[in-house]
């Protein structure tokens, strides 16, 4: 039988963590100063050296054209937060949601354009298509990457700064989200206890495994945007798979 004690020390236990959970801050300041800007910055930069250097025939028009329109967009956004995310306008996020669709269009044509190269057997050099085949894949992460960070709770910005009782639904639920009431190491990194909102490299590595496992790890989505966003990657990443890079290898030979 539970003694008096046994039930007051229980009592003060779900308290303080009823008090921990609120004291990230549903309507308090948050403690967090803002994501950095480098890994998404360094992320927008490595997609537009991959589209540099694709092969000829999976770009259309000039070269220099697609990234030049994308650092247009890029350098307001660098500009009004060169160092942490801490400014947010409907401006800046029109912005940054166009970027991201622009390196994703611009992907898009060349994974089109590759599977015309390969499937019709246009292709004669198939080392060169093989690498491309590798630069797409990779951007392909990045640009999904992106679109989840700029999406999931309203974008950098307001997950990290905003009070959370005015943060948007979430459309993904990751382990930092639920894991307050685990032993005190892990719980000391939780949203509850740190105030930890999701950043860039959170939302590569979602993109990351869902690219090469073809399917949800250890975050999941909620929102249906966020699942079709998934499976949009998924699928993409299954042709690169078995259709690209299989023939790709076979031309090697």
């Amino acid at each position: 039988m539970m003694t008096w004690a046994e039930s007051g020390r229980r009592g003060a236990v779900s308290d303080s963590r009823s008090a921990e959970r609120s004291s990230a801050g549903d309507g308090a300041e948050r403690r967090n100063p803002g994501e950095s800007r480098f890994p998404a910055a360094t992320a927008v930069v490595a997609a537009m050296a991959l589209y540099l250097l694709l092969p000829n025939p999976l770009i259309v028009g000039p070269r220099l054209a697609v990234p030049l329109l994308e650092l247009v967009l890029f350098l307001p956004l660098v500009l009004a937060n060169p160092k942490r995310m801490t400014r947010d306008t409907k401006a800046l996020r029109l912005l940054a949601i166009g970027l991201v669709l622009l390196i994703a269009l611009a992907n898009a044509v060349a994974l089109t354009l590759l599977v015309d190269q390969l499937v019709n057997s246009h292709a004669t050099q198939g080392g060169q298509l093989l690498l491309g085949a590798g630069q797409v894949w990779v951007t392909n992460m990045i640009v999904f990457a992106l679109a989840f960070w700029e999406l999931d709770r309203g974008g950098p910005v307001r997950r990290a700064r905003t009070p959370r009782q005015q943060v948007p639904p979430a459309d993904f639920r990751f382990p930092q989200d639920e894991d307050y009431d685990a032993i005190a190491e892990v719980a000391a990194r939780s949203s509850a206890r740190s105030d930890w909102s999701p950043a860039f490299l959170d939302y590569f590595y979602v993109s990351v495994t869902n690219s090469s496992a073809f399917s949800p790890t250890d975050t999941m989505p909620l929102s249906h945007r966020a699942k079709m966003l998934m499976a949009t990657e998924s699928v993409s990443a299954i042709v690169l798979s078995v259709i690209v890079i299989a023939r790709g290898v076979s031309l090697l030979g």
